[in-house]
């Protein structure tokens, strides 16, 4: 590892999210010729995944409501990465891209809290109901309260539960790991 480099960051042998900040409004151009340089140049085992985490929103123009896709975090991109030489390189030579975010733009990888807190990273959870099924909450404003189970979503990591709540039954969204089977 030359000198110059190795004050920049540390090895890291297993893959690590690293947030990458870029022009605004390059978030997805950032991405995009971030995937193809790793395609070309065959580096999937270094840097494994690209995001640039967005949310649906509903807006309202001229009296009229549609969806559109709206970026969490405007200027940055993560990148699940095995951090060395090479992948610091390519990472920071693409352009759009301005450095690593880190103290003195030294990368400085999530943790593991960090990306699930920020819906980066998600755990798996192993679901032991079904539609149709009592569940209890766990978690949350509903704790305690039990629910029939209407809708899991295993895509997105969410489950749809109707709650009995002053005599009428209200649907809840919640996550996977948010209920567990009524016992």
């Amino acid at each position: 590892m030359s000198d110059n480099v190795e004050a920049l960051y540390e090895e890291v042998l297993e893959p690590m999210w690293y947030v990458v900040h870029t022009y605004s409004g390059y978030e997805n151009k950032v991405a995009s010729n971030l995937e193809t340089t790793v395609r070309n140049r065959n580096l999937g085992h270094l840097i494994q995944e690209v995001r640039v985490p967005t949310e649906k929103v509903t807006e309202i123009k001229d009296n009229k409501s549609h969806e559109v896709e709206r970026k969490i975090f405007p200027g940055y991109v993560f990148v699940k990465m095995v951090m060395n030489d090479d992948s610091w390189y390519v990472v920071r030579n693409i352009r759009g891209c301005t450095g690593f975010v880190g103290p003195e733009s030294k990368p400085e990888p999530l943790s593991e809290s960090e990306a699930l807190s920020l819906g980066i990273e998600t755990k798996s959870v192993e679901v032991t109901y079904k539609v149709g099924d009592v569940v209890r909450i766990n978690e949350g404003i509903f704790e305690d309260r039990e629910g029939v189970v209407r809708e899991i979503n295993f895509e997105e990591n969410r489950v749809r539960v109707t709650v009995s709540m002053f005599g009428r039954e209200t649907p809840v969204e919640l996550e996977l790991n948010q209920v567990e089977p009524f016992e």
